[in-house]
């Protein structure tokens, strides 16, 4: 009887709380690897190549801590691209409201996940023996073995232990990267939907928190964008490339600034159409900023705050905007034609690389024109940065 007490209360290793919250948050870890580098970089967007040991181990591991099926998890994840921030969204926080997807953000993906949307989306996802007969038509037992296990471990603790493990996906990525992530945070760059970041250090959501990072750039393995930003899934994806269990297949667009280069050509055309998002963030910093800051210094009101919310009212995605700021916005460039002419400037750029039927040469004619124009628009920062996009091109190969 005293051993069973003991067992009970203790289980078999008798840690500590220390211990066991250690073991909890390693344990978690992993899950969070697992969805990040094999369900969402691997599986979704095809971002990388595991080698299919990896990959086995990553189907087990979800089947034990979250009973997630991988066609279920890549559909939904991919219509979510495909439909973002409309009704057809599985989970927009900008639809369904954020307190919906933060608190019921599981059911959403349950509740999407009808034929339909995995034939269509769920192409390319495991189909073998043990998916077909175990992972999917089981997926509730391998919850239920990690519960024995953690009852086995630890006694009644082990109890807890498995809670949290269960409530960790549906918490910090169904909840907070599909609610947040598209609610609050920073935005590095204006991709059309709401996206943002919610750290600049991606650590216990495996990196995930660079949520704008990556639907700008949805099929880069990195999702660290600038140098301060930091991606624990990417640095899991290298110790893999290290011992040859992983390779990269994209980390964005490959361009590169050629020192001296002063011709606009089909090189750059393409270099600045794949970076366009990168580009439109530099107009933003380069140009609109310090217009904003000299036009409102003018005006004797040049906080902060105020440059920050004139900039964002001009740089932000249009369907980001409601109709009260577009008024605000309507009103504020009426009112400054140096504002008025960068934001035309803008929106012709963003037009330029909208079409998408145009071949190279129209796209090297539209762009030569855009920069033609901004240099005899008279303003200094719109022909500093012609100068630098110019100086653009498609990176070359090794031989």
């Amino acid at each position: 009887m005293n051993a069973f007490l003991d067992w009970l209360s203790n289980g078999l290793l008798h840690w500590s709380v220390t211990q066991l919250v250690i073991f909890t948050l390693v344990m978690t870890h992993i899950t969070i690897v697992s969805v990040t580098v094999y369900l969402h970089r691997y599986s979704a967007h095809r971002a990388l190549d595991l080698h299919p040991v990896l990959q086995h181990f990553f189907r087990f591991w979800l089947w034990l801590t979250t009973g997630m099926i991988t066609k279920e998890w890549t559909a939904i994840h991919r219509k979510h691209h495909a439909t973002c921030e409309t009704p057809d969204d599985p989970h927009s926080p900008q639809v369904q409201g954020l307190k919906k997807i933060f608190w019921q953000g599981a059911e959403a993906y349950r509740d999407a996940a009808v034929p339909e949307t995995l034939k269509r989306f769920g192409s390319g996802t495991p189909d073998d023996w043990i998916e077909r007969h175990v992972y999917t038509p089981y997926n509730f037992i391998g919850v239920a073995v990690m519960l024995i296990i953690d009852l086995v471990l630890f006694g009644a603790l082990g109890a807890t232990v498995w809670a949290v493990q269960m409530l960790w996906i549906p918490v910090m990525a169904a909840g907070v990267i599909n609610g947040i992530g598209h609610y609050w945070g920073y935005r590095n760059f204006e991709c059309g939907d709401a996206a943002t970041n919610i750290s600049p250090w991606g650590i216990i959501i495996g990196g995930e928190e660079l949520h704008n990072n990556h639907h700008t750039y949805p099929n880069s393995a990195k999702l660290s964008q600038k140098p301060w930003e930091f991606d624990i899934g990417w640095m899991w994806i290298r110790l893999f490339e290290t011992l040859g269990l992983a390779k990269a297949r994209s980390t964005g667009p490959v361009v590169e600034q050629v020192p001296g280069k002063t011709t606009l050509d089909v090189d750059t055309a393409w270099a600045v159409l794949n970076d366009r998002f990168r580009i439109m963030a530099k107009y933003a910093k380069d140009v609109v900023t310090p217009l904003v800051e000299q036009e409102l210094a003018r005006a004797g009101n040049a906080k902060r705050g105020v440059v920050r919310g004139v900039r964002r009212l001009i740089c932000r995605e249009e369907s980001l905007l409601d109709e009260a700021r577009k008024q605000q916005r309507e009103e504020l460039l009426e009112s400054n034609p140096q504002l008025q002419t960068i934001y035309e400037f803008k929106q012709r750029l963003l037009a330029v690389w909208a079409k998408r039927g145009g071949n190279a040469d129209e796209l090297v004619r539209d762009l030569k024109q855009w920069c033609a124009d901004a240099e005899a628009s008279g303003i200094q920062a719109l022909n500093d940065f012609v100068r630098e996009l110019k100086s653009y091109s498609v990176r070359k190969l090794a031989a």
